[in-house]
């Protein structure tokens, strides 16, 4: 392959995603007069020379830019333009691939938005999890229920309504986004009305999606008297959780051992706040993720991959330590969960996580203002696995008499107590 330098058309900015109240917010106001094939053409062309994850789907990126392009006769509107867009990104079946904003006939995102977690059982929609708290778990719905319906939808239309039209092959990975982006609904605001089986008998469960309420970035306890725990509370992206960790540490000082708790942190955050956690945890300096540029690779043919590492601070707090996770542990939540297994021998114990592709790039398109972001780099633990395909440790069965008791927590708790725990030297 000849050798040629990268485009000079793109301009690409490598980030970790912050899924904040911004992107709920309207796209800038522009002048009447919005060049929407321009921006849809160049949004195209960003996506089709950077995007690091053609290899694993089967999207025909080419049928899917004619079929969504805006027509001659849609020369006005970003509403018209951020549609578009939406739906072209939707045939990505990526849940880290999004626009910086939104309206209310926007998807919800996911995990950011998502209160329950649904995997296709025989062709059955079966409930695995359900965020807590939330408006869902408040009004019922439980791990188990098999959906039926969705806002009066027999599931299975609305998910072929929802599926990416452009596959050049079948992808159960594209049929299980669809299912999660249905569930998960629009930003309109309404009522989510599912018709369920609960324990074989047709039910109706009804709530109305909503934002997890406002929490500290943190909060910390003393366990079984000996062993810290601390949760965050979808503050990755704040970098005031590195100077509340810090005090966090220091009233645990003397602990057996910690727990971190990453289950509530589906909207990522930075590698800044990571690698301030991180850096409280390590003696020296040691590598806790590997990263490939993709699209330098596609376009020159050398390929470009590196070993990141994280360098310690401060006084660093070597207790044997336990990493929790699940399904709302997305994009840097799940980047500090294989950083600290890597970089501390960490066990990591939960249910799957957001399973989010790697490390966002994004453009500003000129003449809508609307911003782009797309999964550039791929993202692997140290020992490389894809950062996706990280299986955590499943949590213990629960002994007679303790269900409905937290499962993950208790395992953590457990191997803590019982087993030695080797830190890194």
């Amino acid at each position: 392959m000849p050798i040629r330098p990268p485009s000079a058309v793109r301009r690409v900015l490598a980030i970790a995603l912050w899924m904040g109240a911004a992107l709920l917010a309207a796209p800038p106001a522009r002048e009447p007069e919005v060049g929407l094939a321009h921006d849809f053409d160049l949004f195209c062309r960003f996506v089709a020379e950077d995007y690091a994850y053609f290899g694993t789907k089967k999207t025909q990126w080419d049928r899917v830019c004619a079929g969504y392009r805006p027509g001659p006769e849609q020369t006005t509107g970003t509403a018209v333009l951020m549609a578009s867009l939406e739906s072209a990104l939707g045939e990505l079946y990526d849940a880290h691939a999004h626009l910086g904003s939104s309206n209310r006939n926007s998807p919800r995102l996911i995990p950011t938005d998502a209160e329950a977690w649904a995997a296709w059982e025989k062709n059955a929609a079966i409930i695995q999890e359900v965020r807590e708290p939330s408006s869902a778990s408040k009004a019922g719905l439980a791990a188990g229920m098999r959906v039926l319906a969705v806002n009066g939808e027999p599931i299975e239309a609305a998910v072929r309504r929802r599926h990416p039209r452009f596959l050049s092959a079948p992808d159960p990975e594209a049929r299980s986004w669809a299912l999660q982006s249905v569930l998960a609904g629009r930003q309109d605001g309404q009522p989510v009305r599912l018709a369920v089986l609960r324990d074989g008998h047709p039910s109706t469960i009804e709530y109305v999606p909503a934002p997890s309420p406002a929490a500290a970035a943190l909060f910390f306890r003393w366990e079984k008297g000996m062993l810290g725990y601390i949760r965050f509370n979808n503050s990755l992206g704040e970098v005031d959780t590195v100077r509340q960790f810090d005090e966090a540490l220091d009233r645990l000082k003397g602990s057996k051992g910690l727990i971190l708790d990453l289950r509530d942190t589906p909207s990522g955050g930075t590698s800044l706040v990571a690698r301030g956690i991180m850096g409280r945890l390590v003696r020296k300096e040691s590598p806790y993720q590997k990263h490939e540029l993709v699209a330098e690779g596609r376009e020159t043919g050398i390929h470009r991959r590196w070993i990141e590492c994280v360098s310690p601070r401060g006084e660093p707090f070597m207790a044997p330590l336990v990493v929790l996770v699940g399904r709302w542990t997305g994009s840097m939540g799940e980047g500090l969960a294989i950083g600290l297994n890597a970089a501390r021998n960490a066990p990591v114990i939960g249910t799957p996580m957001a399973r989010m592709l790697g490390a966002l790039g994004e453009i500003k398109l000129p003449a809508s203002g609307i911003v782009v972001r797309i999964p550039t780099e791929k993202l692997y633990h140290v020992d490389g696995t894809p950062r996706e395909a990280f299986v955590p440790r499943p949590p213990l069965d629960s002994p007679p008499g303790a269900e409905g008791r937290d499962r993950t927590l208790r395992t953590g708790l457990s191997l803590l107590g019982s087993v030695p725990i080797e830190p890194s030297p």
